[in-house]
Formats: C-alpha cells, structure tokens, sequence
C-alpha cells in the first residue's frame, strides 16, 4: 500500500503541553490568539494517524462556525490521497480508518447529535459558548469498550454563556459530587504565547491592546474575573467582600428567598444603622421540598444570640394558588414555621436597586457589602451578563447562576421601595394586588396577610 506523507507545522511550547497532555478533560486557551483552533486540528490530526479505528469528534456552537474555523482548514492542511470527506455526513475518514465527526451544538435539539453514538475523543472548540448541560451531554458521549484512552479537550476564552461552568472547572477548580480533581487540566495560552501569529499579524497585539479595558483585560491577559457584557461592573471584590464581623443585636435583620427544587437560595442581611446592607449569611442547596427548605432556613437562624428577622422576602409567584391543592407555596411555607413577605417582581427595577447599592460613592463607601462566606452569591453575582433582547435586564442563563442574585433582587428592590402608606394608627393602606391576593385567599390564608402586611385601612 501506498504510503501517503502528512508534514504538520511545530507546534509552540503551550501548544507542546496541550498535545502532550493525558488528563481525562484538557481545556486549552484563556484568551484570544493562542493558537487554539490549530492545536485541534493538529492533536485530531496525530491521533487519527497513530490509532487505527478511532473516532473522533469537533464540536462548535453553529455548522458555520465549525465549517470556517476546521472544516475547510482541515481539508487544507491534509494532503490528497491522506483521507475521504464526505460532506453529506460531515465525516472526515483518515486511511487507516480513523474518523473525525464534525458537529455542532446550539441548542437542545442539537444534542440528537450525541445520543447513541460512541467518540473515542471529543474536541469542544470555544467551550464558553455552550451551556454546561450541553457539554456534559456531549462529554457523555466520550465513551466506549475499547481500549484506546478516553479524552474531551476544550479551548476557551472568558465570556459567553458558558464563562461560569468552564471557570469553576478549570480556573477555580471548584468541584462537584461525582468530579474528580484528578481528571482536569487547564493550559493558559495567551497571544504573547503564539508568536507565530505575532510575525505574521504584528498589528494584532496591539488591537487587542486597543479594546475596551474589561474586554481588553480578558482577550489579552485571560482574565477570567472580568466578563465584557457583564452587567454589575460595579461589583469589586476589593471593595464589596469583606471579613465577617459580630452584627449589633439591634440591627435590624431580614432573609431574601428564591425558591425551587432546583435551588433553594436563602440570602440573610442586616441593616446598620447608616442604612448599609450586610449580607451576612446565605443558603445555597438543591433538592429540598418546602417542608424542608423552611426547616433548613428556620434551623441556620441563630436563636442562642437572639437572631430575630423581621421579614423574608420571595418572589410574587409564590402566592399563586395550585389547582390540585387550592393552596399557594407562600401558605405551605407559613404551614411549616416560614413567614413569606411578597416582593416585587420587576426584574429591571430590581438589578437597579442592586446597581445603586453596589454603586461606589464620593467616600469610597457603598450601600451593600458581603460576608466572605457567602461564596455562592459572591461567585455568581459577577457572572451575570446583559441580556441581548432587553438592555436593561440580565440574561437568565445559564440557570444555574441566577437563584442567588434573584433572590438579592427580592431584598433590593423591597428593601429601597417606598414604605406603604400609613393611614389611621394602627392600619396600612394596601395596594390594588393585595386587596386582589386577600380576595382570593382563604380564611387561614387572610389572617397570614394581614399578620404580614398589617390591618388593611378601608378600601377607597
């Protein structure tokens, strides 16, 4: 048989460690320019020609994305005679017989893509532009009786909906029940890295130079704590996160809540006297029915030192009524010893009311500040990013990241509004929403709003 001879380019030394790197899941990149996409090419290129029978797979977020940036590419660097492309299928079959899939991932109907199928390898390019239960239904797939070592390589660039899960993966190293610390690798490549691309494009340094400070920062020097399009600019953890210290007994003490059985985020923040927000206590846990949730918020109050809350508040959903038990979540909480006060659900008015407390004023102070140990809300607050159709709201993916600043959204935006209006002594005027949830409500229901809004004074 005719030998046919495939001369790849000298990868570069980040490059070298990425080639030669045997971690179950490698993520290579950090910041644009670092030769990445051509690392891909070149470790699918090796594999394929050392291994006989293997399959492989290169994943992008759009057919286009993946035709520009390794479909043609591909077909470029190999020789004629060296592999068969069938464009139909997308399949790329080396002569030895070794395969690489070229597919794509944008959203759920994509993943048909993966299901039933085996890859020896699996290649996500630009990994921070998927959603984590896309990659973990794509790493799935990375399987198979064979004896040939199973690998899932990743390149990233800070930003995009999937900023969050990659970062706690392989920057912070922040890992779940069921990940093992030992099977993930992280390779920052930078441009200053590539200094092929350097001779070639002298000027793009200086482009990246050029950008913005926050888009700058990432694209240049991969900094993963500072996203273009994130939408607290103002959150500085210099500023905002400080050490815990004893809270005055007599400060006043509320809880924020958002609540599903995906996620319980309970928020705890006390007020000082100068009107400045303390979060000081948060809980983060999944899986919990409202009997449990309530007994889990209820049990972290501190009732040796007298921890007393003056309201919790949740989102107004809360008090919708179920057609099967006639009962809202709001009253199940109350049932099981929680007392719920309904917030606003105004999302726009509400990451306002964060941004104004988060805003550094003349002295150097700001109006929130919090506990270390509220590492869940510390570490998803700043990922949130604008929303692409609504300006002036956060995107709500990825879902993961949003209990926690919804539920700050909760206290924020009921915490600064307006206090109701106070008619004779003893009496509050309600609004048009309240008098509609106590028409509805039940008798049990009634006396639990009037205990949390007060005796209503008479309807005008």
């Amino acid at each position: 048989m005719r030998q046919t001879e495939i001369i790849l380019p000298d990868p570069q030394p980040k490059q070298v460690l990425f080639l030669r790197d045997k971690h179950r899941y490698v993520a290579f990149g950090g910041a644009r320019g670092g030769g990445k996409s051509w690392a891909i090419r070149i470790k699918a290129t090796i594999l394929c020609m050392a291994h006989k029978g293997i399959r492989c797979c290169i994943v992008r977020r759009t057919y286009s994305e993946l035709e520009e940036n390794h479909i043609t590419p591909f077909l470029e660097l190999l020789p004629q005679g060296a592999y068969k492309y069938n464009d139909s299928k997308k399949v790329l079959k080396f002569k030895g017989g070794s395969k690489v899939y070229f597919r794509y991932c944008k959203n759920d109907e994509d993943l048909r893509f993966f299901q039933g199928v085996e890859y020896d390898v699996i290649f996500i390019d630009e990994a921070t532009q998927i959603l984590e239960h896309h990659f973990k239904q794509i790493a799935a797939s990375c399987r198979g009786v064979n004896p040939f070592p199973k690998r899932v390589y990743l390149t990233c660039n800070p930003g995009g909906v999937g900023h969050a899960w990659v970062k706690r993966l392989f920057v912070d190293r922040d890992f779940r029940e069921g990940e093992d610390p030992e099977e993930y690798s992280f390779i920052q490549s930078l441009v200053t890295d590539n200094k092929k691309l350097l001779e070639s494009s002298p000027d793009y340094k200086k482009i990246l130079e050029a950008l913005p400070p926050r888009k700058r920062e990432a694209w240049l020097h991969g900094k993963w704590d500072l996203i273009e399009g994130q939408y607290f600019e103002e959150f500085d953890r210099s500023i905002h996160v400080i050490d815990p210290f004893a809270i005055p007994k007599e400060w006043r003490r509320y809880r924020a809540i958002d609540y599903g059985l995906d996620m319980l985020s309970c928020l705890w923040i006390a007020i000082s006297p100068e009107r400045v927000a303390y979060v000081y206590r948060e809980l983060h846990q999944e899986n919990l029915i409202i009997s449990e949730a309530a007994r889990r918020i209820v049990e972290l109050n501190d009732t040796e030192r007298g921890e007393e809350i003056y309201q919790t508040f949740a989102p107004p959903d809360l008090w919708n009524r179920s057609q099967e038990t006639g009962k809202s979540k709001a009253q199940l909480f109350y049932e099981s010893g929680l007392s719920l006060s309904k917030s606003n659900n105004d999302r726009e008015a509400g990451w306002l009311a964060i941004k104004e407390l988060l805003h550094l004023r003349e002295d150097g102070s700001v109006r929130i500040y919090f506990f270390k140990n509220c590492v869940n809300l510390i570490k998803n607050l700043p990922l949130l990013q604008y929303d692409e159709k609504r300006p002036n709201d956060c995107a709500n993916e990825p879902h993961e990241i949003t209990h926690d600043p919804d539920a700050l959204r909760y206290f924020a935006i009921a915490w600064t509004r307006p206090s109701p209006e106070v008619e004779e002594e003893g009496t509050v005027r309600w609004t048009v929403d309240q008098w509609e949830d106590y028409d509805r409500a039940s008798p049990s229901e009634r006396e639990y709003l009037i205990m949390r809004w007060g005796k209503p004074a008479p309807r005008r």
